[in-house]
């Protein structure tokens, strides 16, 4: 094992800095994954489980769902919410047990609720409760982007070492196009933030700035 003396953040700047870099582009057609863009880890100064990384992730989010929506293009939005006897969380509920656990993120609660910032347009956006960390584990994500004929995924939301790389490797995983904004996701700590950003450039996705997303998307043609 190689050692050495920088950051998580200098390596993931090296690995962006580094002009050999393949990349595997965009696609012919695009989904937006927000993933659990929820008040329980959205509200830092509410809830202890909660996180920001750039002040403007919300802003950025709702920008490329507006272009999205614009194109025809679906948009999803991912977050947990589990039973009042929390047994639908699985194992994953049976490590803590506080008010603020996983499993006791109560459906109809406001640590599940959305962010009030998000503009999620219910008429047509699709809302995904998952369980897992994956927005693709046991969901009907993969079928619905069968239909829509989607062979690029573009993630947004939280943690970056959590749920957001879960759903990173199963998208890759399904030979899906993988972008990430970088200023669209976001973690408890720089470090695992910039480990997960760093690991996800070298083997599972093309980490961006949002704003070559939203160039993209806005000269995007619809594939034929």
């Amino acid at each position: 094992m190689e050692t050495s003396n920088k950051s998580a953040r200098e390596l993931f700047r090296e690995v962006q800095a580094n002009p050999a870099r393949r990349r595997f582009g965009f696609g012919r057609k695009p989904a937006l994954v927000n993933v659990d863009l929820q008040n329980a880890y959205t509200r830092p100064r509410e809830f202890v489980t909660a996180y920001e990384t750039d002040p403007r992730q919300i802003e950025y989010v709702n920008a490329l769902a507006r272009l999205f929506r614009s194109h025809g293009l679906p948009v999803i939005w991912t977050h947990v919410a589990y039973l009042e006897s929390g047994e639908d969380c699985g194992v994953w509920g049976t490590r803590t047990d506080t008010p603020d656990s996983l499993q006791n993120v109560k459906v109809g609660s406001r640590r599940a609720e959305f962010d009030d910032r998000c503009e999620i347009d219910r008429a047509r956006d699709i809302v995904i409760n998952k369980r897992m960390a994956s927005a693709f584990f046991e969901t009907n994500l993969g079928s619905l982007f069968t239909f829509h004929r989607i062979d690029t995924v573009i993630v947004t939301g939280g943690s970056t070492s959590g749920c957001v790389r879960a759903t990173v490797v199963d998208s890759l995983s399904r030979s899906f196009c993988t972008i990430v904004p970088e200023e669209c996701v976001s973690d408890k700590h720089e470090s695992p933030h910039f480990a997960n950003l760093y690991d996800m450039s070298l083997k599972y996705a093309d980490v961006l700035p949002v704003a070559e997303v939203l160039a993209f998307l806005e000269q995007y043609k619809p594939a034929n």
